[in-house]
């Protein structure tokens, strides 16, 4: 997928990296608008992780999210020219993958949990490491049965860092709203992996 896009980014390469010195969001967006490839590899490059592991978490699919991730890419790339800062990038894309993903749901309800992305394990020891997958299975299995509105949420602000007022508008619910389902889901986690990770998503 990577490649794809990178792919897309070519073509116009003759820009060097001194000429892109204001290298912000908006600024590269507002550049990728005119065509300017490097401007759109380097967002690539930025955010595009982000949004494949939002993506996965959501759908239960590594490879449902690499789809989502390519296609919301390829969404910047072509409104990218009327793009309006109202909000930050990173939020912009996160509402476009959740959109893609919500119709994938759609389509496909018995989505496979074997690919989904499992937490980087910085542990040296191969004990540890596989004690991290499995508990990162528990976790990625648990999350997978909560309701799409609450695993949504719980991505966004425990995985992916965004503020609550940032996760709102992606949901485009209030900011109660959000935090309404945040604790909903954090019960049913804690219920659910509470011999496992008793003290999963810190306290109420």
């Amino acid at each position: 997928m990577r490649q794809c896009l990178t792919r897309l980014a070519r073509g116009a390469g003759d820009e060097r990296d001194g000429q892109l010195l204001d290298d912000s969001d908006e600024t590269l967006v507002r550049r990728t608008g005119t065509g300017d490839r490097e401007a759109f590899r380097r967002l690539v490059e930025r955010h595009l992780g982000r949004v494949v592991a939002f993506a996965a978490r959501v759908l239960g699919s590594r490879a449902g999210a690499e789809d989502v991730a390519q296609e919301s890419f390829l969404r910047l790339w072509t409104h990218a020219a009327a793009w309006q800062p109202t909000a930050r990038l990173g939020t912009w894309l996160h509402r476009v993958a959740l959109n893609l993903c919500l119709d994938h749901l759609g389509r496909a309800r018995n989505l496979p949990l074997d690919d989904v992305a499992e937490p980087r394990d910085p542990g040296p020891s191969l004990l540890a490491r596989a004690q991290a997958r499995e508990i990162g299975a528990h976790v990625n299995a648990a999350l997978q049965e909560l309701p799409t509105q609450q695993r949504v949420a719980i991505t966004l602000c425990h995985y992916q860092g965004l503020r609550n007022a940032e996760a709102a508008e992606v949901l485009d619910i209030s900011v109660e709203a959000l935090e309404s389902l945040l604790a909903r889901g954090r019960r049913t986690l804690r219920a659910r992996l509470r011999d496992l990770l008793p003290d999963l998503l810190g306290e109420e």
